[in-house]
């Protein structure tokens, strides 16, 4: 890696926009497109959002975030230790949710794909979850 940084934070909902700032300010470095760090930005979002609310439950924890890169690409990770994801394909389809009553969308994975170039989630039930993402920094 040419450069690379890791934080841990509180699981609140407040930290969500800080960790996005924060992988935003590290990537802005390498002078991105608009569209690239509004890519990342919103991935971060969805993936420490995620880490809240599914990973948590609200009941508090901390978020890992690690953000690094070299000359061709943008490497995101974000993890919890919560309670992990029991069944990882079915996560991972669009519109499905845990938490049907807080009226979440269920797109946050799909969301994570599509603004990125590739996704990837590693899970074990009550022992957390790792979302690994990659972002290509050639021009679009």
């Amino acid at each position: 890696m040419k450069n690379q940084m890791r934080i841990f934070f509180d699981a609140i909902s407040e930290n969500e926009s800080f960790a996005r700032l924060i992988a935003a300010g590290f990537f802005a470095q390498l002078n991105p497109t608009v569209a690239q760090l509004t890519d990342v930005k919103t991935a971060v979002s969805e993936a420490v959002t995620n880490a809240i609310i599914h990973g948590y439950e609200g009941k508090g924890g901390t978020v890992e975030l690690y953000c690094a890169y070299d000359a061709e690409k943008l490497y995101i990770e974000v993890a919890d230790q919560g309670v992990g994801i029991g069944n990882i394909p079915q996560a991972l389809e669009p519109l499905y949710t845990s938490k049907p009553e807080l009226e979440r969308s269920g797109m946050g994975f799909t969301i994570m794909e599509t603004f990125m170039d590739s996704m990837q989630v590693n899970s074990q039930p009550g022992q957390g979850t790792r979302v690994y993402m990659e972002k290509s920094l050639m021009s679009e």
